[in-house]
């Protein structure tokens, strides 16, 4: 890797974890919200899916934006967006009597800011770098970040909330503007050449995304599809232990603790696995189906356990999660390395709304299935996770080239 380009991917790897901290920060405090606001399970969930809501739709301009323009002029006032909201929701918290409504307003708007940020590092990573080693290498360590920010959301969030359960909307900005600052001194954006020009018409532009979908879209949507069941399955089973381990009675530390569990083999695995692809599309494609493979069948036999030990479902959610560790990096590589610098921006940006997706429909549905049973939920999930595996063996065809 570049050694004069390290300070860059420092910094730029702090946006995602920003990002993941501002979400899943608050999953193991949504119980006691609940309490505190007075509102079901599934309305607690839906200030997770607010956040990632709203971020779907915007996803794609921004992506858009800063192919037109610059990474930098997209993800500064991203940032900035994120803070003002993290403040505007615990104000609301604090100060008002009936909350709910003012903090899904803040939340919407946190994830507006969101949507300039985490999609738009993919393409800058991209443009940072000119070998594919090093492209993979630094989405690796950004895939790691997100991953970690998963880690420590949990604990940092069960911490904060000892003090008061709206807390953590206070940290979120601490972290927001560590990351600006980070990014507007150190990140320095590639200058643009000639054949990198942004398109001067948006329906010139748009265009041109049609063509390469019709052209690449077998292979694109696949990975778009494997992104969002990959979040689905790891905010569906975060919302299901966080929600069990508050019914369990276990302590608000312990609980954090517990919920890093899974989430550290998630880091873990995404790290090495990120190290160990390489430039090499074979190896993406089966490191990602062994993983969700993998994945799948722990999740099946979470559906069909006949028991409910703490233990044993931590350690299954752990190898679950180690499993879409293995496959994140490389969905990130392919379609990264796939796509041409002009176009990296908005396409990235379309794989992140579909991550988003999972983020935002893995808490409420969860929410809803835990009213069956256990095993209905996780047989579910093992469904979608089955679907991604099959995907990756059919779709993800890197000896055809990717077209």
């Amino acid at each position: 890797m570049e050694a004069h380009k390290k300070w860059d991917l420092i910094s730029i790897s702090s946006i995602p974890l920003t990002m993941t901290l501002a979400n899943s920060m608050l999953i193991p405090v949504l119980p006691a919200m609940q309490k505190a606001l007075g509102i079901t399970s599934f309305q607690a969930s839906l200030i997770i899916t607010a956040y990632a809501a709203v971020a779907i739709l915007f996803i794609p301009i921004a992506g858009y934006l800063s192919d037109k323009f610059s990474r930098k002029a997209v993800i500064l006032p991203g940032l900035i967006l994120v803070s003002l909201a993290g403040v505007g929701a615990g104000l609301a918290a604090l100060l008002l009597d009936k909350a709910y409504m003012y903090i899904l307003i803040a939340r919407l708007i946190q994830g507006l800011g969101s949507a300039g940020c985490f999609p738009v590092v993919l393409p800058l990573v991209g443009d940072l770098f000119k070998k594919d080693k090093d492209v993979s290498s630094g989405l690796g360590l950004v895939e790691t970040a997100n991953t970690f920010g998963k880690v420590v959301s949990p604990i940092l969030g069960s911490a904060l909330a000892i003090w008061a359960w709206y807390i953590p909307f206070f940290a979120i900005p601490i972290f927001s503007l560590i990351s600006f600052v980070l990014v507007l001194f150190l990140v320095k954006s590639p200058a643009k050449d000639k054949e990198q020009a942004p398109q001067t018409s948006l329906k010139k532009f748009m265009k041109a995304i049609v063509a390469l979908l019709r052209m690449k879209g077998k292979w694109l949507y696949g990975i778009f599809a494997i992104g969002g069941i990959s979040m689905f399955i790891i905010f569906g089973s975060l919302f299901y232990l966080s929600e069990t381990l508050e019914i369990r009675g276990v302590k608000p530390i312990v609980k954090g603790l517990v919920l890093a569990i899974p989430l550290a083999c998630l880091c873990i695995v995404s790290f090495l696995s990120g190290k160990w692809i390489g430039q090499n599309k074979q190896i993406m494609k089966w490191t990602s189906f062994i993983g969700l493979a993998l994945s799948t069948a722990v999740l099946l036999t979470l559906g069909l356990m006949k028991w409910e030990q703490t233990l044993w479902i931590v350690l299954l959610l752990s190898v679950a999660s180690a499993g879409i560790g293995a496959a994140l990096p490389s969905m990130d590589a392919l379609i990264t390395e796939g796509i041409d610098k002009k176009q990296r921006g908005t396409v990235t940006s379309l794989y992140s709304s579909m991550r988003f997706i999972g983020v935002a429909v893995g808490p409420p549905i969860s929410a809803l299935l835990m009213r069956g049973s256990m095993s209905t939920l996780f047989l579910v999930v093992a469904a979608t996770g089955l679907v991604a595996t099959l995907i990756t063996a059919f779709a993800i065809r890197p000896g055809h080239r990717l077209n």
